[in-house]
């Protein structure tokens, strides 16, 4: 049984996007007709403004959304992940999202699913939460290495070429010696993982890319993945 792990650099349904490319990407891994899809937009609060976009999305599709919410009443979680195909994880506040996981064990029913074959993904802070480490803003002041839920060994930066603060910041991560190598996911792009490991970059707008960032005779070296583009 193949494990299917879709982490999106920036953009999709979140940013308004019309093609919905990346969206169907994730919902063809299944082999279901019409998979069930479930969104945790937890990181953002269960943002009213951002489920009711999921919806409006994934109603057009060939698939049964449906999300669940934390900061409202909470359904039985356990019945509703493990009864998915696929699981997407909205952006926002990576920090806030894993506590609040935790608190209701969440992280350890999202891994017994991955385990049994339910496709995670997700954008942003549903990028990073996969991995050993990701890097996030949820500091305010700063760029931050924060401690994820290991489904992915490694350390993983989203929006690498959205937002400036990104690609030296991973610079810095690397001469220090902080951390080995990063997946570096520019916005538009996906990093497909299958069993943990990189298969494609999926690029669902033009010509974007993830990297293996990492030191080689102690200059920085941006190797990209194979790509499909979308």
């Amino acid at each position: 049984m193949e494990k299917h792990i879709v982490s999106i650099g920036g953009g999709g349904f979140g940013r308004n996007s019309l093609s919905n490319l990346i969206e169907k990407y994730i919902l063809n891994l299944s082999a279901k007709t019409s998979p069930k899809i479930c969104f945790l937009p937890t990181a953002t609060g269960d943002n009213d403004s951002y489920i009711v976009r999921f919806y409006s999305v994934f109603n057009r599709l060939n698939c049964k959304p449906s999300h669940i919410e934390f900061f409202k009443r909470t359904t039985n979680i356990k019945k509703t992940i493990m009864d998915q195909d696929v699981v997407f994880v909205g952006g926002g506040n990576t920090k806030s999202m894993l506590a609040i996981w935790n608190d209701w064990g969440m992280s350890d029913l999202l891994k017994d699913a991955y385990n049994e074959g339910v496709i995670m993904s997700g954008v942003s802070a549903g990028a990073i939460c996969w991995f050993t480490n990701g890097i996030t803003d949820s500091w305010d002041n700063e760029l931050r290495i924060l401690t994820c839920l290991d489904f992915i060994s490694g350390t993983c930066c989203p929006h690498y070429d959205e937002e400036p603060s990104r690609i030296p910041f991973v610079k810095k991560i690397l001469l220090e010696e902080k951390v080995n190598n990063c997946i570096s996911i520019e916005g538009g792009s996906a990093m497909h993982f299958i069993n943990g490991k990189p298969f494609k970059n999926v690029s669902f707008k033009n010509n974007k890319n993830t990297y293996n960032v990492f030191l080689d005779d102690n200059k920085i070296v941006e190797k990209p993945f194979e790509k499909i583009q979308l």
